[in-house]
Formats: C-alpha cells, sequence, structure tokens
C-alpha cells in the first residue's frame, strides 16, 4: 500500500494506481487517467515557475538595465534549482519547535515544588513562593537533587504549564512518579491552603477527606487525598521512595496514607491505622512517608519568628531539623526537632498571631521503627 499512488479523476473521484501502472480508469465515469512520472510533472511545474520568476525580475529593473544583468542561457541552466530543492523551496518552513514545559520524568531524584499565594484573593497567603523557592535551593544544595529535575509550579512562573492550577499539578504529580523505579528518591512539597470536604466514598473514619486547594479552584474545585493516594502513592515500585512535605491546614493525612505515628511529648509514640473501608490506600512495594503540619482538623500557620519574613513554619523547620541532625537522622529525631522548634515559635508569638497549638505529623505506607530507620532523600 506505501507504494501506490493516489490520483484523483477529473469527475472528482480518488482512486489508487497500482505500482509501474501507465494508466488507469475511473470506475464512475470511465475516463482513462494517463500517469505521467511524478518527477516529470514537478520539473514541468518547476521550469514554469523558473520562467515566470525571471521574467518578473526582467520588468522590476530598468530598461537599461535589462540586457546588460540577463544571464546567458548556459547560465540559466546552471543555476537552475533541481526539483528536490525547488520543493523544499516552495514548501511552508516548519512551524517553531515548543519547548517541553516539563523536564524529563526519568531520574533517581526528582521533585515537585508548589507554592500557591493565590494573590489578589480575600484568603491570599505570603511566604508560599518564598517556602517552594527555599526547598528547592535546599534540594539542591544540600540532598543532591539535579536542578533540572525539579519541577517548579509558582504563580511567579512564565510557562503556563507551570502556574499551579488543578490541571497542572495532576499533571505534576504523575511526572513525578512516571516510571519510577528502585532506588528513586521522589520528594513533593505543597504550600497552600488546605481543606476538609464530605467524604463520600467511605473510605475515612471522621467522615472528611483532606484536599489541596490549586489557584483555581474556585472554578475546577479541589484535589482531594483519594486523587492524590491514586496518583502519588500506588503507582510506587519496589525499592522507589517518595517523601512528601505539606505545609498546609487539614493537612494530616492528606497522602491517604494508612499509618499515622501519634507521639507523646516524651517522645513515645504509636502507630495508628487509618484503613476504613475496601479500597487500598498503600504502593505497589515501594514507601511513602509525609511530613504534615498539623493534623487533619487543625490549622497551620506562617511565622517571622524564623526567618524575619513570613515562611511556613513546617517548611523551615523542616529544612532546618535535617541541617542540624547531623548526619543519617533517624525520622524520630527529625520529628522531635520540628515539633520543637515550630512549639517555641509558637510560644513567641501572641495569641492573635497564632491559632491553637499545632504539631507536625508523620504518616506512613508501612509501620517502622522511627527511632532506628534513617532519613534519606
Amino acid at each position: 500500500m506505501s507504494s501506490q499512488r493516489e490520483v484523483r479523476c477529473r469527475c472528482g473521484r480518488w482512486m489508487w494506481a497500482p505500482p509501474g501502472a501507465g494508466a488507469i480508469q475511473c470506475s464512475t465515469c470511465h475516463t482513462v487517467t494517463q500517469l505521467h512520472s511524478l518527477v516529470d510533472a514537478l520539473r514541468g511545474a518547476h521550469r514554469m515557475i523558473y520562467g515566470l520568476q525571471q521574467l518578473r525580475r526582467q520588468y522590476q529593473q530598468p530598461p537599461q538595465m535589462m540586457m546588460a544583468q540577463r544571464s546567458p542561457p548556459q547560465m540559466m541552466v546552471a543555476q537552475r534549482s533541481p526539483p528536490q530543492m525547488m520543493v523544499a523551496q516552495l514548501s511552508p518552513p516548519p512551524p517553531p519547535r515548543l519547548l517541553e514545559a516539563l523536564p524529563s520524568p526519568f531520574g533517581k531524584k526528582r521533585a515537585v515544588l508548589c507554592g500557591v499565594n493565590y494573590r489578589g484573593k480575600s484568603y491570599s497567603l505570603k511566604g508560599c513562593i518564598s517556602d517552594a523557592k527555599s526547598m528547592r535551593c535546599f534540594l539542591v544544595q544540600h540532598m543532591g537533587f539535579p536542578v533540572e529535575s525539579i519541577l517548579m509550579l509558582t504563580e511567579d512562573e512564565a510557562c503556563p504549564q507551570k502556574i499551579p492550577t488543578k490541571r497542572n499539578m495532576r499533571k505534576a504529580m504523575r511526572w513525578l512518579v512516571e516510571g519510577n523505579r528502585a532506588r528513586d528518591s521522589l520528594f513533593f512539597h505543597y504550600s497552600g491552603h488546605g481543606a476538609q470536604q464530605k467524604d463520600y466514598d467511605g473510605d475515612e473514619i471522621d467522615g472528611q477527606d483532606e484536599a489541596l486547594i490549586p489557584l483555581d479552584h474556585e472554578t475546577e474545585g479541589k484535589i482531594i487525598d483519594d486523587e492524590i493516594n491514586e496518583i502519588l502513592v500506588r503507582p510506587l515500585v519496589h525499592g522507589a521512595k517518595l517523601h512528601a512535605v505539606i505545609d498546609a491546614c487539614n493537612s494530616g493525612t492528606v497522602l491517604d496514607l494508612p499509618f499515622v505515628c501519634r507521639m507523646e511529648t516524651n517522645g513515645s509514640y504509636d502507630w495508628e491505622h487509618q484503613g476504613f473501608g475496601r479500597i487500598y490506600k498503600g504502593t505497589d512495594g515501594g514507601g511513602a512517608f509525609c511530613f504534615s503540619a498539623c493534623d487533619d482538623d487543625e490549622a497551620s500557620g506562617y511565622t517571622p519568628v524564623f526567618t524575619g519574613k513570613n515562611a511556613g513554619a513546617m517548611t523551615y523547620s523542616f529544612i532546618n531539623a535535617v541541617k542540624t541532625a547531623g548526619p543519617a537522622p533517624t525520622y524520630g529525631q527529625l520529628l522531635n526537632l520540628m515539633c520543637s522548634a515550630i512549639l517555641e515559635a509558637q510560644s513567641r508569638l501572641t495569641y492573635t498571631d497564632s491559632d491553637e497549638s499545632s504539631e507536625p505529623l508523620l504518616t506512613s505506607s508501612e509501620k517502622f521503627n522511627i527511632y532506628a530507620t534513617k532519613f534519606a532523600l
């Protein structure tokens, strides 16, 4: 089929001409169409075009210059472009290739960082974009993440596909886990509003789904924990790890991970199973860990206590804890350092500057010993 040619009869019917055929008869009007060589036809067309171009140039020149500048016949033959060259010249230029908005999804370390300030809204925030930028610097300078493997979604981005809309956030999360393999280290960070809404599929003990709030949530809606779990958690294969840091209100179980680490003030802890309903919320053999700013029914906040300017308390305390904990800290050490830093910051704020006291929460796809397991990105 690839060697056949499509020929149009003068009655308008299209026909397939077998290779090597010299003529073909139309089954509708019975007209016989002679099949000339395509190259011969092109050459004839190009000769006509070339002649018209020469005539146009002659009539555009002053009369006294026409004879002096006219090329002799042999020069015209030498300068005549071959058919394939003329086809290339007459064809429209190809459209410019669009730059890929997303980096390659295949790499041992990659991250998605979302910071949403909701500028111009009555519920705008002040430090979320700064949180995302701080996290990027931390991952590149201290955790060995290649800068080209980090996808930033903020309102400061020039590329439309990097604005933190619902569609772009979904796409970025899928990009993060695409083709994940053993020994991959994946990182997801979100700083912005969080919320709760009624659970309609019966998989929440408290009857509430947790959700992230994209920039266009007023028209497109929230991204609820069921979907986040389906996109980010369940595709993780054996040997791959995902760490998430969620700096938002109502964010405790926003990844819908099945186990919550309940820690006491004296450092003791217990794992609480969140499994409820028939839907599997674990991974495909990999590991998923989430540090959230607060429990599902609590509010998080940002504070100038840490840096002198507005910053998410969770984001700052996580970065600072990893930096100061020394080499190969455990999950328990990091959790204690973050809780201490946030509690101290809250004690330095007046009541109007902060809501009720909230502490970071750790959730996981599996139960483990938080004081024996090393944290590593």
